[in-house]
């Protein structure tokens, strides 16, 4: 795989970076007012990534981002239905709560920085190990269903 860094540390990285972008930019004070709004996204990240995680289960199948070649099958129901990557999706949200909280115009550039990264070094070389692994099936789904949303 292209990405050696796991997702979940492209995360951590990238939480980082947003807050130093906040540190050195300029704040808005008018979102000091609505940070509390920073709570819709990452209740709902919880719940994707949660919802995701449990979807693997059931089906028995790996969730570790590093190793999809270990995937035993394509789960396309409950939240794969509407996103192909739930959790990578429930990740953003997290970096979109983060920016809400930080409420530094500038750290938003965090959110686009990872959403790039992983679609590009992880989603993307993950895509093409499951379609080679199991063909026409993901071909059909990953028509049916969009990358992110």
């Amino acid at each position: 795989m292209k990405l050696k860094i796991p997702p979940p540390y492209w995360l951590l990285l990238t939480t980082g970076l947003m807050w130093l972008i906040s540190r050195y930019t300029p704040q808005a004070e008018i979102l000091h007012n609505l940070r509390w709004l920073a709570l819709l996204p990452l209740v709902t990240a919880i719940g994707l990534i949660a919802a995701a995680a449990s979807a693997f289960r059931q089906a028995s199948t790996t969730i570790h981002p590093q190793h999809p070649e270990q995937t035993r099958v394509v789960v396309d129901s409950g939240v794969f239905g509407f996103s192909r990557n739930p959790i990578y999706l429930g990740m953003a949200l997290i970096l979109v709560a983060w920016a809400l909280w930080l409420a530094a115009p500038f750290a938003w550039l965090g959110v686009l920085l990872f959403v790039v990264v992983i679609t590009c070094w992880q989603i993307v070389p993950e895509e093409e190990i499951l379609l080679n692994k199991f063909g026409e099936p993901y071909r059909l789904y990953c028509q049916k269903v969009r990358r992110w949303f």
